[in-house]
């Protein structure tokens, strides 16, 4: 995603013309210039997300946290947000028509949901047996794609939409940068209060499900969880769940979520294992981990992408740039730490939680800078 091509036009072969040089290869230094460390920190987090794809079963400290934490598998999806939002600022600066980029973005982002819904939709049911095929009543409608599109759909509209403003001044400081691009910080702040206000505002009541897996032994149950409260964020009563509850509907979500392998559902915990014949009923419920309101939370990891972006557009010089980037680096990493061990907001990849966004942003932020630095 870091770089869009320009269209090329096709001449007849009979006529011969003299283009300017200079604006020749400069057109060709845009069409092939690409961001080196952009694309070794991508190719890093796609081995990184197969790793812990392929051994996290073995080794559960590298896969998901059950619940409250940060593991390494929990870093996957922010990089992959961050770097979508560091490619939009480089892409999307190489179309100067304004609705060609609109269409451009507009089919990546059906592109995404395509593959995504198929992906993880449950279409792919045994492929070792050649099963597949989707049951409507049961396709899981969220995703991994779906929330990078959603992400890449929005912020690339912003950038689209305030390009003209951003090109009066391609020179900036260290702190007017944000001025400049007050628009994504304003789409930034509209992001964080909406989200807070549902997480901490939204009243979560009681709610009842069904096992509807026909290979378990509780298949056909029903089961009963207590709420009645406001601003939780434990498994069963936070208002993330209860939003993916009403909106998708709870046959339509994930339904093997991390939480399942928590002290409180298995005695196999860390790894995944049986139930515990104690178990909390939530334990048997799905789990959205990519759900709506998370979803929008996840927002901000590309804005904070774009702003490195812009970083480098508008500030000449590797060293001005680094002390930039680990400066927001560090500075978000402390910030996020603090709230989770304060206990203010904890670090939970499944809310997408500010302490989260900010945690894994950093840490996004400084993995690239060494990149770029050895780069």
């Amino acid at each position: 995603m870091s770089e869009i091509k320009a269209e090329t036009t096709h001449h007849h072969p009979l006529i011969i013309s003299e283009p300017d040089v200079s604006d020749q290869q400069e057109k060709s230094h845009l069409k092939t210039q690409r961001l080196a460390s952009l694309d070794i920190f991508r190719g890093l987090a796609v081995a990184l997300m197969i790793l812990v794809d392929h051994a996290g079963g073995d080794w559960p400290e590298i896969s998901h946290a059950p619940w409250n934490g940060c593991n390494l598998a929990d870093f996957v999806m922010p990089f992959f947000l961050f770097i979508v939002g560091v490619a939009i600022a480089l892409a999307l600066k190489r179309i100067p028509d304004r609705a060609d980029a609109v269409k451009k973005v507009i089919f990546r982002t059906l592109k995404l949901l395509f593959w995504g819904i198929l992906l993880q939709g449950g279409f792919s049911h045994a492929p070792d047996e050649l099963t597949y095929g989707v049951d409507v009543r049961m396709i899981r409608l969220c995703g991994v794609l779906q929330r990078i599109a959603l992400s890449y759909l929005l912020v690339s509209l912003v950038e689209i939409f305030t390009k003209d403003v951003q090109d009066k001044d391609q020179s900036v400081g260290q702190f007017s940068i944000f001025r400049l691009y007050c628009w994504h910080w304003l789409m930034a702040a509209c992001v964080l209060v909406v989200y807070l206000a549902l997480l901490y505002g939204t009243y979560v009541p009681d709610w009842q499900f069904t096992i509807i897996n026909k290979d378990s032994a509780d298949y056909g149950k029903v089961f009963n969880v207590t709420c009645g409260v406001r601003g939780k964020l434990n498994p069963p009563c936070n208002a993330v769940g209860y939003i993916d509850r009403k909106v998708l509907g709870i046959n339509h979500m994930y339904h093997r979520p991390a939480w399942r392998r928590s002290k409180a559902c298995t005695q196999d915990s860390p790894f995944e294992g049986p139930l515990r014949k104690d178990a909390p009923s939530w334990c048997h419920a799905p789990f959205e981990p990519e759900g709506l309101l998370s979803s929008v939370s996840s927002i901000l990891s590309t804005i904070i992408g774009v702003h490195f972006g812009h970083v480098i557009i508008h500030t000449k010089g590797h060293l001005a740039r680094l002390k930039q980037w680990v400066t927001m680096g560090f500075a978000l990493l402390i910030f996020g730490l603090t709230l989770h061990f304060t206990n203010a907001i904890p670090l939970n990849k499944q809310l997408y939680t500010l302490s989260y966004v900010c945690v894994t942003s950093g840490a996004a932020a400084l993995v690239f800078s060494a990149i770029y630095a050895l780069v």
